[in-house]
């Protein structure tokens, strides 16, 4: 089993001259089997636990910056309007994953529908993509708050973040379209086991017994004309934001204003490290053992949603001073 995972991983297929029983004739499987983590499935148990905490943690911290922004007028403004959108996108790349993750691991429910697991590839491309998207309209937020104060309130009003907003979902909606057609019409005639714990692209398509070089290519080319544009465009404006931040008058004026945006790099390194680097060692990291793969890409959905309402709770005054006012009873 470990051999055949390690030949779907880099893309090659069994040879036809092995026995029937390790083959099955289908052009498009009703299911994929979903094999876990590969070569730990006897530890599938103990993996569970940490994953499940960080999931439960993701998910109660999320909803808590939601509901607080919600509560709170002061909070309606374009960066706590980015940051809403930011926990919906972490709420969705998580619970798209995690429950079936979880039910792998501990009742061996491997099985997913095909149309199921082309669901979940779209739906982890697409909002991978908006999550990118969001952090770029961030930095945007950023360096208009610093560099041009007075004006932030004109140029970023209610309905500029909403168009911002809408054109993240299409974008992102639009270049993760591909994914699962390209997927669709390749021929499954090997196997339907998926050496994966959730339906990754890489890992579906390295099924497929044909050239799935265009699956490939176009997986790279979104990666740098989306993901690379969105990192550049980061950097321009973080650029922007230090030069401005460097000229301020006094040491204390230079550390605050550096303070607030120390939780937004905080965010897009948790984010773009795992991102790139899985998404570059699924396709030339040869050597590189698939268990430690499949624990990278796992981590790459976890970890972004488990911090972002740690360093955004704790890094924001306003949410951190809501949160204390929530759980501290009346009169103390």
């Amino acid at each position: 089993m470990q051999e055949t995972a390690l030949r779907l991983r880099v893309g090659h297929l069994l040879p036809y001259s092995m026995s029937d029983s390790n083959t099955t004739n289908f052009t498009n499987p009703s299911t994929f089997i979903l094999l876990g983590i590969p070569g730990l499935e006897a530890d599938h148990i103990w993996i569970s636990i940490p994953f499940c905490t960080m999931y439960t943690i993701a998910v109660l911290g999320n909803f808590t910056i939601l509901f607080i922004i919600k509560m709170e007028q002061s909070l309606h403004g374009p960066m706590y309007y980015f940051l809403c959108m930011l926990a919906i996108t972490d709420l969705v790349m998580s619970t798209s994953t995690l429950p079936k993750m979880l039910s792998i691991f501990w009742f061996n429910s491997r099985e997913i529908n095909f149309s199921a697991c082309l669901t979940q590839m779209y739906v982890l491309l697409c909002f991978s993509a908006m999550e990118s998207g969001i952090l770029v309209a961030m930095a945007f937020d950023r360096y208009v708050a610093i560099c041009h104060p007075l004006r932030h309130s004109t140029i970023l009003t209610n309905s500029v973040v909403a168009k911002i907003g809408l054109a993240v979902l299409l974008r992102s909606g639009i270049f993760a379209l591909p994914y699962p057609f390209l997927a669709m019409r390749w021929p499954y005639c090997r196997t339907n086991v998926i050496p994966h714990t959730y339906c990754e692209h890489i890992a579906v398509v390295n099924l497929a017994c044909a050239d799935i070089r265009i699956s490939s290519y176009y997986g790279l080319f979104d990666l740098f004309s989306e993901i690379g544009m969105d990192v550049f465009f980061i950097t321009v404006s973080y650029t922007q934001i230090l030069q401005a931040i460097f000229h301020l008058p006094t040491k204390d004026a230079r550390l605050k204003t550096f303070g607030t945006c120390i939780s937004h790099l905080c965010a897009i390194l948790a984010f773009y490290t795992p991102d790139f680097f899985s998404s570059l060692t699924h396709r030339f990291g040869h050597n590189v053992p698939l268990h430690f793969l499949v624990l990278i890409a796992n981590m790459y959905l976890l970890v972004p949603p488990l911090l972002h309402p740690i360093i955004y709770g704790v890094r924001t005054k306003q949410i951190r001073g809501r949160l204390l006012r929530l759980f501290t009873p009346k009169g103390t």
